[in-house]
């Protein structure tokens, strides 16, 4: 057995071990950041070391600083876990070790891209012919959909951004609701358009069209950018894509809209009315590592005009090989990058179509499940309509609602984070995990009761 064999049998025992483990321990980790510098080794060795050597150090001195994200008791965030097809696909990514950049570099990949791009479109109902891009996360397909919004709105007005930069060029206007995501914000910064200008949501956090409307008709005819969210952070709530659509079609605006756990509601016949006239847009952004369980890390971006996403992200270089029907590096930003399509591939072709549909319908009964038990908890109220997968709660007052959420971090049982909404602290609970099981919310609820008595 050679040494690259044994390192990899060293790893596959370590991580089966680590899953095999997710049902029982603790879900926080145990371990200090410090601690675990000083297991790891704070110099670097002379010489070297065997590499199966090697994945023992590392998997037994990190083992207690991990968080059990993959576990169905980890309610944090919007994080899903790892589908089991998808997680074998990410380790035959990583031993392939494929250049995704072209088609001709790797038929497989690209291949690979293509299939699963086309059944992404099928079961998020979006345009069949609309560009897919496999991007690292929601942040960064947000950022790849606005640059080709942005460069397609100064093309309208005559400006080539391309050629010329922003500067001196048309004032972009971006328009958003107020409680849109802090990754919007930040996928503007990168873009070079600022801060955009936020119009009223309601109290679930939906964009008020009205309000949408009004603000549209005051920004005279500046190329404009319109940005909804399907699926809000806290609530879970969905924006009135139909009548917000039409507003900014009105004024000329392109649309985005930013699902990264929500636009998985299309794929069930459930709840895909939360998503009716979301189709109508002119780009999507979604995570494949939350609601479809693939692992770290894959954001799909979608632009319903392929030449528009291309024009936005797509190079040239004498040395590359470039096909004339186009390259997977035209859809995203990064050169180098890992085979994101080949788990959301497995991912798909393992689960099916109603696979699919059962795994947002299981993540959402559990959200449910998660709000009907908090309401029977003394002196804890739900905040939210509880519509998809979100369910925000206090327990009294601010005060009270971080002692409870520190009494269940303390427990171990579950990590759910707390989260300021609407000028309230809460404790916010995010259902993403395929894994997840009635037992699972059945403890966790149990956890949450000690941790309020104990509060």
């Amino acid at each position: 057995m050679d040494a690259r064999e044994m390192a990899l049998r060293q790893a596959y025992g370590h991580a089966v071990r680590w899953l095999a483990s997710l049902s029982d321990r603790r879900v926080p980790a145990r371990a200090s950041v410090e601690e675990i510098v000083r297991e790891l080794g704070a110099e670097l060795p002379d010489g070297p070391s065997a590499p199966a050597d090697v994945v023992d150090l590392l998997a037994t001195a990190c083992e207690p600083g991990l968080t059990a994200f993959p576990s169905g008791r980890f309610y944090g965030f919007v994080v899903g876990g790892t589908e089991p097809a998808a997680l074998a696909a990410d380790w035959l990514v990583s031993a392939w070790d494929q250049n995704c950049v072209m088609r001709a570099a790797s038929p497989a990949y690209a291949a690979a891209e293509e299939v699963a791009g086309a059944w992404l479109l099928d079961l998020l109902d979006l345009p069949g012919d609309s560009g897919v891009g496999f991007a690292t996360g929601a942040t960064m397909a947000n950022f790849t959909c606005l640059a080709a919004g942005r460069d397609a709105a100064l093309r309208r007005t005559g400006w080539n951004v391309a050629r010329d930069g922003l500067a001196g060029g048309p004032d972009v206007r971006v328009i958003a609701g107020e409680d849109r995501h802090m990754a919007i914000d930040l996928a503007l910064r990168y873009l070079g358009l600022g801060e955009p200008e936020l119009v009223k949501a309601d109290d679930q956090g939906r964009i008020e069209p009205e309000a949408l409307r009004r603000a549209l008709a005051a920004g005279g005819q500046r190329p404009t950018i319109v940005i909804l969210q399907a699926g809000d952070i806290h609530s879970g709530a969905f924006d009135p894509f139909a009548v917000a659509i039409r507003a900014a079609r009105e004024a000329d605006a392109w649309v985005h809209v930013d699902g990264a756990f929500g636009l998985w509601a299309a794929a069930s016949p459930t709840y895909a009315h939360l998503t009716a006239g979301c189709r109508d847009a002119d780009s999507w952004a979604t995570d494949a590592h939350k609601t479809l369980n693939v692992p770290y890390d894959c954001g799909l971006a979608i632009v319903r005009d392929p030449s528009a996403l291309r024009a936005a992200m797509g190079l040239r270089g004498d040395y590359l090989i470039q096909h004339e029907h186009g390259d997977p590096v035209d859809k995203v930003p990064e050169l180098s990058r890992r085979g994101r399509a080949f788990t959301v591939w497995a991912a798909l072709r393992s689960l099916g179509r109603s696979g699919v549909a059962d795994l947002v319908d299981r993540l959402c009964r559990h959200a449910s499940a998660f709000a009907t038990g908090i309401a029977g908890i003394d002196g804890a109220t739900v905040l939210n309509d509880v519509v998809f997968t979100q369910v925000c709660a206090e327990f009294g007052n601010d005060e009270r609602t971080e002692r409870v959420i520190a009494r269940l971090l303390d427990d171990g049982t579950a990590w759910i984070s707390g989260s300021t909404w609407h000028g309230r602290r809460v404790m916010r609970i995010s259902v993403s995990n395929w894994s997840t099981t009635d037992d699972d919310v059945t403890r966790a609820l149990g956890a949450i009761r000690r941790a309020s008595v104990r509060a």
